[in-house]
């Protein structure tokens, strides 16, 4: 702790701005005036008789000519207050403002105020001490004990302000403990951002860049006021410091903000609530931060969820998300991530989004060495089940899910739509592929609705992959095909004692096609070991290998003639236009940018066009990414149809009916799957023991027959059936 210094009494309101650091020919009050809300009318100097009013009321002035008013101005509203420096007061009149139940009159009331500028038709009651802040129209601020803004104001953005050490800047530590990947908060970012800083790391060009545009997005001149926006309510909260704060935002019984911006509006309004600590961070539109929170180095995306209790340090949080109850350190997590139970662990991870993390699970710093933590990479759809413990270094492939265990060793799940389960019996690990396809459509199909769903959003600035088939998955699922062929070739030359070394690549890629694509029988009867799995001696068993290649294969089919139906319905690409421009692509690479997905060679042309000056700002980047959605929809088109060709090793045009008469067969099995997914838990008879009938268990659970979303699946299977004959009309 530093010393407690004697200033001469006047530096509470003169010199907010050291004379060193002033705009030239300016005064300090630069800044300030340059964001205020002028009056129509300007301010006036109060006239004697208001002064007297406002001595009568209790009320003292370092100096009655600074403080200022307008044309609409009652003084027996303004109460047992103290004014330092300049205090520009708004309309003052009879009346009250309202806003969850709380009432209050218009006015000020026992406060001390200095240097701010103050909206009209406020109520500003028992704030002890509001410094240097510009206060929007009908804002209620009741019950704080402090609020005040430095002259080094910067919002929770990690800038620099004249005159201050580099020391000063806030860094976030994501993905990564040590620090290794440390990316700079700023008001704007967007989970594609902070990934595209955080995982090239070891591109410096790229690193400098975007330092330096961070930088410049923000003046780094001091003397900027704290903010409030128009129609806020502050209540009953201890310390509010260097802030600025949306329009429409609710704050109620916080303990401190400190160093932070607060997004919010009257289309999509903010709430942070009892006793909750922000510290260095941004919040997005349209969130709630509620219930003894705790924020530290942070960026929280739009319509968020942070509450009871939660513990996030060194984070971004993506759009969507909702995180209570637990600890969560040094992550990078994309939108639609789901972590509201109590007592689980998050550390040093990226977490691809619509992720669900179970009660009790501990996912990283569990030291298994002498060397710092690693980290942990789950692609979209992680879902560990209860207690689940997980070590770093680990890796997931999309929408892996994971049976209650302590897993013991590292691991590299690299087959997507899995369940991986610890088998202690018989000390293996079991990986069951595409298990969510074979065993749970019912939740595989309302996938993607239900996370359109919640995307509340009213401003999209991160665009959001929700479909659950796309080029990232898809990628992942051709892989798996490939590593099942190689496998159950393996299994089926140890079984048959075959001297493994005289089969090349190619050999064994043939033979485990084979023996997958014509040889139930024979696949069945094998027992299929993976290979560079988990970091251990032990083995890894496949389990149903012939099912999940086939169900593998039915994904790919399904994949590409949905986005075949869908851009040849609504007219994206003609069919002469798809065959043509085929023949003259490749497949490539697709990588999850932070929600949005993006070929490799894009990623790597946005990369380069940062670092040569192209694009200049955080603006012109988020261009990028917005003219790379748009024509999303026809490269995904591309894709699925490449992926597809390879698979059917025969072109589109040559095998598209065959895959839309394939597709109406897999939708309606997807149809029927959903319905008799759901149907099993209304047969259950041991879940119908708590229930006296079947009347009393429909009135509880509802009618199987009533479920929405078995009647949308059933509503978008005759829909697909038709689209499917409107296309192959348009094919012929």
């Amino acid at each position: 702790m530093g010393k407690v210094e004697l200033l001469k009494y006047e530096s509470l309101y003169r010199n907010f701005i050291d004379e060193e650091f002033r705009v030239k020919g300016e005064s300090e009050c630069f800044f300030r005036d340059n964001h205020v809300k002028k009056p129509e009318h300007g301010w006036r100097h109060l006239n004697p008789d208001e002064v007297d009013c406002l001595l009568e009321n209790g009320n003292t002035a370092t100096d009655w000519s600074e403080v200022m008013v307008t044309d609409v101005f009652d003084p027996k509203f303004i109460r047992n207050n103290s004014f330092y420096g300049l205090v520009r007061i708004g309309a003052v009149d009879e009346g009250a403002l309202q806003y969850d139940g709380l009432r209050l009159p218009v006015g000020i009331t026992g406060s001390n105020i200095i240097s701010c500028d103050i909206g009209d038709f406020v109520a500003i009651h028992n704030v002890h001490l509001v410094s240097h802040y510009i206060i929007g129209d009908k804002c209620i601020l009741f019950n704080i004990n402090e609020m005040t803004a430095s002259a080094c104001c910067r919002f929770g953005n990690g800038i620099v302000k004249d005159g201050e050490n580099e020391d000063s800047r806030v860094w976030l530590e994501v993905m990564n403990e040590g620090g290794g990947r440390k990316i700079l908060p700023f008001d704007g970012m967007i989970t594609a951002d902070a990934y595209l800083w955080a995982k090239y790391a070891d591109d410096k060009s790229l690193q400098d860049r975007l330092l330096e545009i961070t930088q410049n997005s923000f003046d780094k001149r001091r003397g900027y006021y704290g903010m409030i926006g128009e129609s806020c309510v502050m209540k009953n909260t201890s310390m509010v410091r260097d802030v600025k704060i949306g329009s429409y935002c609710y704050v109620r019984g916080a303990s401190r903000i400190d160093n932070a911006t607060i997004n919010s509006s009257l289309e999509e309004p903010s709430v942070i609530g009892e006793n909750s600590i922000l510290v260095n961070g941004i919040v997005g539109y349209g969130s709630n931060v509620l219930y003894g929170v705790t924020a530290n180095n942070f960026v929280i995306g739009d319509n968020c969820n942070l509450k009871y209790g939660a513990r996030v340090v060194n984070t971004v949080v993506g759009d969507n998300s909702t995180i209570s109850c637990c600890e969560v350190l040094n992550n990078l997590i994309f939108p639609a991530h789901e972590q509201h139970h109590n007592n689980s662990f998050l550390i040093a991870s990226c977490v691809m989004g619509q992720s669900n993390i179970a009660a009790g699970a501990t996912l990283g710093s569990n030291h298994n060495s002498r060397a710092a933590d690693g980290e942990i990479l789950a692609k979209r759809g992680f879902w560990p089940g209860l207690c689940t413990s997980v070590k770093h270094s680990s890796s997931f492939a999309s929408f892996t899910l994971l049976s209650k265990s302590d897993y013991p060793y590292e691991m590299n799940i690299t087959l997507p739509f899995s369940l991986v389960n610890n088998n202690l019996a018989k000390d293996e690990l079991e990986i069951m592929p595409a298990y969510w396809w074979m065993y749970n459509t019912y939740a595989m199909a309302r996938n993607t609705s239900k996370y359109r769903k919640r995307d509340k959003r009213k401003r999209k600035i991160q665009n959001i992959e929700f479909d659950t088939y796309a080029p990232d998955s898809m990628n992942e699922v051709a892989a798996a095909r490939e590593l099942l062929r190689l496998w159950t070739a393996k299994a089926y030359i140890k079984t048959n004692g075959i001297d493994i070394g005289s089969y090349d690549d190619k050999a064994l890629h043939d033979l485990g096609k084979r023996l997958l694509d014509d040889e139930m029988d024979t696949v069945k009867g094998l027992v299929i070991f993976a290979d560079n799995v988990e970091k251990s001696n032990r083995k890894v068993r496949i389990l149903k290998a012939y099912e999940a290649y086939n169900a593998y294969g039915d994904m790919i089919i399904y994949y590409a003639a949905k986005n075949i139906v869908y851009c040849l319905k609504m007219n994206r690409i003609s069919v002469a236009d798809l065959f043509e421009d085929l023949k003259r692509r490749s497949q490539e690479e697709w990588l999850n940018i932070g929600g949005q997905l993006m070929s490799s060679k894009d990623v790597d042309n946005l990369r380069d066009d940062i670092k040569n000056g192209i694009l200049k700002s955080w603006d012109d980047i988020h261009d990028r990414y917005d003219m790379l959605w748009r024509h999303y929809p026809v490269e995904k088109l591309y894709h699925a149809c490449l992926l597809l060709s390879l698979e059917m090793e025969r072109p589109v045009e040559d095998c598209i009916v065959e895959v839309l008469d394939r597709a109406v067969d897999i939708q309606c099995d997807i149809c029927e799957q959903v319905y008799l997914s759901r149907k099993k838990d209304y047969d259950n008879e041991i879940r119908n023991a708590t229930f006296r009938d079947e009347e009393e268990r429909d009135a509880v659970n509802g009618r199987l027959e009533d479920n929405s979303f078995i009647i949308q699946i059933k509503t978008e299977t005759e829909k697909f059936i038709n689209d499917v004959e409107e296309v192959k009309r348009i094919l012929l």
